[in-house]
């Protein structure tokens, strides 16, 4: 695996910012959880406050899927939403560099039988954006050994630590970039079971444009002929966090019946309808900072204002 070591070019001067940054995260994280969870929460309202692109993102995701909510049930919606993107901070760090005993005391899982019952079959275990979305796979991977899929990062020392955050409880954990195909599709045959988020834009030529909370949304119609292809049973998953500081309830749901059907469209409707189905039982969590609908169909014009810019690189 690509940077599985640490090698000299990391600690080259340009990249002492970025140690600085990870070493000052990683202290943080030791702190004890209540407190991580309140600094979470004022990490999150100074974002807010700061505002920037991604609070116009996330107010023009809001506007466009949720028309029936006044503008103040809007702007509550996105404080929280804010909220829980500070609280997802210390999370990851959580999910990354805390001892299997110290993180097995902050979850319990449900439905765990939907993965020990698979007898060998592989399954796409489908996941959402949420901002707690490291720490429900990391759960999982300490229960069941599961492959995963990720987006690299440019950062190269940065990436480093995110490959071996999201491996760190089970050597037998591969991941995969979204451009593997042919890797997590051998993964698939051979019975393992892979973490995959079909609920991201990532462009006109890999999606079917279809309804996405009733708007029209480029959608990935990758998940449907990967598992066709890889004989592989599409299994939901979804976390929740606690009231009170209480950790974690993290859920495998049942396989999907009837999936795939064969038919694309029809197929990619029915992913998207389970992504808002799952959204909806805690919208405040979900990533709305996501230009969920840039790409658009041809002569349709953007939905997002041109000051929100492309994402840098």
């Amino acid at each position: 695996m690509e940077n599985e070591h640490l090698r000299p070019y990391f600690f080259h001067p340009k990249f002492w910012p970025t140690w600085l940054g990870l070493a000052l995260w990683r202290l943080a994280v030791m702190l004890p959880y209540p407190a991580m969870m309140r600094l979470g929460k004022w990490l999150g309202l100074l974002m807010l406050r700061i505002g920037g692109r991604r609070k116009i993102i996330a107010q023009r995701n809001l506007e466009l899927c949720f028309p029936e909510l006044d503008p103040q049930q809007r702007e509550q919606l996105l404080r929280e939403n804010f909220i829980h993107y500070g609280i997802a901070f210390f999370e990851i760090g959580i999910a990354w560099w805390w001892s299997n005993r110290r993180f097995a005391k902050l979850f319990h899982i449900e439905g765990l039988e939907h993965l020990t019952s698979l007898n060998g079959q592989g399954a796409l275990l489908i996941a959402v954006h949420f901002t707690s979305l490291e720490v429900g796979a990391s759960a999982v991977t300490l229960e069941y050994s599961i492959d995963g899929m990720y987006r690299p990062h440019n950062n190269l020392v940065y990436d480093y630590f995110q490959r071996r955050g999201r491996i760190k409880r089970d050597a037998m954990v591969q991941v995969y970039t979204r451009q593997d195909v042919r890797g997590v599709m051998k993964a698939l045959r051979a019975g393992r079971v892979v973490w995959y988020a079909p609920d991201q834009d990532y462009g006109a030529r890999l999606s079917i444009f279809v309804p996405f909370f009733n708007i029209i949304a480029a959608t990935v119609s990758a998940t449907a002929k990967l598992a066709g292809a890889g004989r592989a049973k599409v299994i939901p998953l979804s976390q929740h966090r606690l009231p009170g500081n209480k950790g974690y309830r993290v859920v495998v749901h049942p396989p999907l019946e009837g999936y795939p059907t064969g038919d694309d469209e029809a197929d990619a409707i029915a992913m998207n309808q389970l992504v808002e189905r799952l959204i909806m039982e805690q919208p405040e969590a979900y990533m709305w900072v996501h230009r969920r609908f840039k790409s658009r169909p041809p002569g349709e014009e953007p939905l997002y204002p041109a000051k929100v810019g492309k994402k840098r690189k």
